[in-house]
């Protein structure tokens, strides 16, 4: 009886075992690590979850030497003193031309900040705050700048002072907000949570025409650089990031050639 009862004994262990298997692949991944499915697709870490080791300030040699912290494995900043030295911005090392970005943002209430990209420092002669192309990160409920500007182009997730997001895709202050970028060529996407809202061709005439109207119109080559450094906003609100991935993507063979970034979802995150 015994004998004719193991292999259903065993046919059971299996079952558990598939099943335990299956449930620990689905287990969200902690923050900060890159899934097996990233790691493939060519994705690197920009951020380590404990040091702030491949960033430095904006035109300077290293970190401020206040403001941005590592804080319970996010790279954050915390707001300064007002007879404190401003720390300004930061910038990656390693400078970027064809590239998808990934990273999760979190706002403190009424707060204010961006991630700006093909920044080229030799642009700002002075100071520690970039000028660039910016994804915007705001509280548009409370922040003035979500009213500023023409038709929303101020509100998160928009390509800051020039092109309104195509819906309003922000979580509500305190929660994670899931961000990516996708830059090919002259051709530029912004997602968040998931959703497509801005979509342009920097080397278009159009894209020309909304700089002449924009805060921008008397900067002299502005949008004009394809490669550069990606840049975190210091505007003077608390903000945290994490999960900040990159990968390289091919030149497009022509201008026109579009981006083709991964699907939406290629990780279980917490």
């Amino acid at each position: 009886m015994t004998v004719r009862r193991l292999p259903l004994v065993l046919v059971a262990l299996a079952c558990v075992a598939s099943w335990t298997a299956r449930t620990a692949s689905a287990a969200p991944l902690p923050p900060n690590t890159l899934s097996p499915e990233e790691k493939r697709a060519g994705f690197v870490l920009l951020f380590d979850g404990k040091t702030t080791d491949g960033w430095r300030g904006f035109n300077r040699t290293e970190m401020p030497k206040n403001g941005w912290k590592v804080v319970d494995g996010t790279l954050a900043y915390e707001p300064v003193g007002p007879d404190s030295d401003k720390p300004g911005d930061i910038v990656t090392e390693a400078e970027f031309d064809n590239f998808e970005l990934r990273l999760e943002w979190k706002l403190s209430p009424g707060g204010n900040s961006g991630v700006k990209y093909l920044v080229n420092e030799a642009r700002v002669s002075s100071g520690h705050n970039g000028l660039a192309f910016e994804m915007q990160i705001l509280d548009d409920d409370k922040h003035p700048d979500a009213k500023k500007g023409i038709a929303g182009n101020r509100t998160a997730g928009a390509l800051y002072d020039l092109i309104p997001p195509s819906k309003a895709m922000a979580k509500p202050i305190g929660e994670w907000n899931d961000a990516r970028l996708v830059v090919k060529g002259s051709h530029v996407e912004h997602w968040l949570n998931g959703h497509k809202v801005v979509e342009y061709d920097r080397d278009s005439q159009m894209m020309r025409a909304l700089i002449n109207t924009s805060k921008y119109k008397d900067i002299e080559g502005f949008g004009t650089d394809a490669r550069g450094r990606l840049l975190l906003q210091d505007h003077g609100d608390a903000v945290w990031y994490r999960n900040v991935r990159v990968r390289k993507l091919a030149a497009p063979r022509t201008k026109a050639a579009a981006a083709g970034p991964m699907p939406a979802k290629t990780s279980n995150r917490d």
